[in-house]
């Protein structure tokens, strides 16, 4: 029988086994979590996201051979040639690392070369191992392989540094990021969109290279475009905005400005209401509000204050330094315990729970906030806004029931034991909506990329 004899691989020491410009790297790692627009965890906030700087750097360091010299391979340079070397090296991870170089091309290409470079070294090093024309081809750089990948963070760095990046893991709300960030957009490299424009816009003639996945950034850009139009024409009355009226300035002198703008509301917030268990004011629905607080920056503190008169309450929205208790709206401590805004009387878990069960706990607005030219605008309700809310009526819910585990899921002593308890009315007639125009906006793309010349095979 013959044997079969192990040919060791010759392996250069990496860059990243050496030495590492640490502090730039995480400079430029906690610089990332202040970025918003643009970043992939805006895709989805995902728990354990390594930053994107550092995935980058610590790829290039573990695919750069060290300049250092090493006997046993006979490669490298002397000391001091080496220390230069790597000074030129840390260079090209300073200018990895910075955000706004993401996604430069001069850059990325110099990252490029050397990992090119230190692997063609490895190949010549291993050129006579018996399996060097898989193992070592210098034409083809090693794939990157991520079975737990997460966020994708590393896998997208692998991607963006030339190799070629498979990814995968056990939660499918992973395997959805990755497929979005990593698997689809490399298929439309350098690829022109197929959409329409959207209505009014005017077509660059001068753009006829879209490089990277730009074109397909693109046509998600203009069919985002049409479901928001179309969304806006079939559920935007229940999104009215608000006008700022000389009646609202002259409780809000701050909002003065403002006057005869048209705001963008982007938040409504309710408070979960029960009937007083006080007999004295039991036909008037209390607030069940853990705060009262909307903004607690510095100068710019807003808080909502209850009304008190003719036997019920209004909510009213003030600015400036909150009254003592404003923190704590209505909650009496921690758990379902609260008083009643018209008595103090305390508001038992157990009262909460029988009224939530028997289906008579409701909602009450406290506040609205619109979009203002410089931030957010807290303003007071008002009856037209609840109404509007109040006239949504879905033509689906979900009645699959929710788990009836205790320790994860509270919700069912509530009487909110179905998924489609969870949402309001309104909710759950824009998630309808925009179900629906997901759908149409597939077939749109579909047609539109068969008039384009694209496959009908899937992806």
């Amino acid at each position: 029988m013959a044997s079969s004899k192990t040919v060791a691989v010759k392996s250069p020491r990496k860059l990243i086994e050496v030495a590492l410009p640490l502090d730039l790297i995480n400079a430029a790692s906690s610089k990332e979590k202040s970025i918003r627009h643009g970043h992939p965890s805006t895709l989805h906030l995902w728990w354990a996201r390594r930053p994107l700087a550092a995935a980058r750097a610590v790829l290039f360091a573990q695919l750069v051979n060290d300049p250092g010299y090493e006997r046993h391979l006979n490669r490298g340079v002397n000391k001091v040639e080496a220390a230069k070397e790597r000074e030129r090296l840390f260079k090209i991870i300073e200018d990895l690392v910075i955000w706004e170089n993401s996604n430069n091309e001069t850059i990325l290409a110099a990252a490029r070369a050397e990992i090119w470079k230190s692997w063609r070294e490895t190949c010549e090093l291993n050129r006579s191992h018996p399996d060097a024309t898989t193992l070592f081809n210098p034409e083809k750089l090693p794939a990157f392989h991520d079975p737990f990948a997460g966020g994708g963070a590393i896998p997208l760095e692998a991607e963006r540094l030339g190799l070629e990046s498979y990814s995968s893991d056990l939660n499918p709300v992973a395997v959805t990021i990755n497929k979005a960030m990593i698997e689809i957009p490399p298929r439309f490299a350098g690829l022109s969109p197929v959409g329409p424009l959207p209505e009014g816009e005017q077509q660059d003639l001068s753009q006829k290279y879209w490089p990277r996945a730009s074109g397909l950034a693109e046509d998600v850009r203009r069919y985002g475009s049409w479901m928001k139009k179309e969304a806006d024409k079939r559920i935007g009355h229940l999104y009215p905005t608000v006008q700022i009226t000389a009646e609202i300035v002259a409780n809000r002198p701050d909002l003065k400005p403002l006057i005869g703008q048209s705001l963008t509301v982007i938040a409504w917030l309710w408070a979960r209401t029960v009937k007083s268990p006080n007999p004295a004011y039991s036909q008037v629905e209390v607030p069940l509000a853990s705060t009262f607080i909307l903004s607690s920056k510095a100068g710019k503190e807003v808080y909502v204050q209850p009304i008190i008169e003719s036997g019920s309450y209004s909510f009213t929205v003030k600015v400036g330094k909150p009254p003592a208790g404003s923190s704590t709206g209505t909650k009496l401590s921690r758990g379902a315990n609260f008083k009643c805004l018209m008595s103090n009387s305390p508001i038992e878990p157990a009262y909460i729970k029988s009224e939530g069960v028997a289906k008579r706990m409701n909602s009450k607005l406290m506040a609205l906030v619109a979009e203002g030219p410089s931030g957010r605008v807290y303003l007071s309700p008002d009856a037209f806004q609840e109404g509007v809310a109040a006239q949504a009526a879905p033509a689906w819910k979900p009645e699959t029931s929710l788990p009836d585990d205790p320790r994860n899921f509270w919700t069912l002593s509530y009487g909110l034991t179905t998924f489609g308890d969870l949402f309001t009315p309104r909710q759950l007639t824009a998630l309808n909506t925009l179900s629906d125009l997901v759908g149409e906006a597939m077939e749109k793309c579909r047609r539109d990329g068969l008039a384009a010349g694209f496959s009908n095979s899937p992806i």
